[in-house]
């Protein structure tokens, strides 16, 4: 990355945008982790949020436009110059309707990377550095039927092996970004899914994760210095 003033987009799911497990409410702005990152990086930086609920890599949903790499080139262009792209997908499609794999997931997130790096939206018109994120894995879904039948009727089946099949995104992830060439980070090194509602982050897990992606950006910086 180069020096001066810098962007990094955060380009995501509701974990990025901000959803809070159990209510529906987004946290506010300084709770969210790409808040916590801007705070962490300081001056100099400008972080822009890029999260929407339900995104998946490359599939599209019948419920809704939410196909990541579709919306990729849109929102690198809104946001450029940018020197870094934070990329965290890959949990929607951990949906039952999909019926993917941790491997063909990780290879979504690939053909995102890929189009980042296809891109002109770095500063001088270079492509933007990435650093891909290995979502963590769900945390268990049972009993939530049993919890609140009228919030959750149904939710089980529709994330039916989604638990099992995340506990693959490290490995898989990692590997992805070691054949592009890109800098990686596991997100369950410091942030664990929430038992509230097995998918979503507590503000405790934001902080964390936001900490660490601040992190890994300065020596993304010193690596290019």
């Amino acid at each position: 990355m180069k020096r001066g003033e810098r962007t990094v987009l955060c380009f995501g799911d509701s974990n990025t945008w901000g959803f809070e497990p159990g209510t529906h409410a987004r946290y506010p702005r300084g709770v969210r982790w790409p808040g916590v990152l801007a705070a962490a990086l300081g001056a100099g930086w400008c972080v822009v949020e890029a999260g929407l609920n339900g995104r998946t890599t490359v599939f599209d949903d019948p419920l809704g436009d939410k196909n990541g790499l579709r919306h990729l080139g849109p929102v690198l262009e809104s946001a450029a110059p940018v020197d870094v792209v934070v990329v965290m997908l890959g949990t929607n499609d951990l949906k039952t309707r999909f019926r993917a794999s941790a491997y063909e997931i990780a290879e979504g997130a690939g053909r995102l990377v890929d189009a980042v790096r296809a891109s002109a939206a770095g500063p001088g018109g270079d492509a933007p550095a990435v650093l891909l994120v290995a979502p963590p894995p769900l945390a268990t879904l049972e009993g939530w039927a049993a919890r609140d039948p009228d919030a959750f009727e149904g939710f089980e089946d529709g994330w039916r092996d989604g638990p099992e099949t995340s506990l693959g995104f490290a490995r898989q992830y990692a590997r992805v970004a070691r054949m592009r060439g890109v800098a990686f980070l596991d997100a369950a090194v410091h942030v664990a899914t929430s038992e509230v509602d097995g998918v979503h982050w507590t503000a405790e897990g934001h902080a964390a994760f936001g900490r660490a992606v601040a992190t890994a950006l300065r020596s993304l910086e010193r690596a290019d210095a």
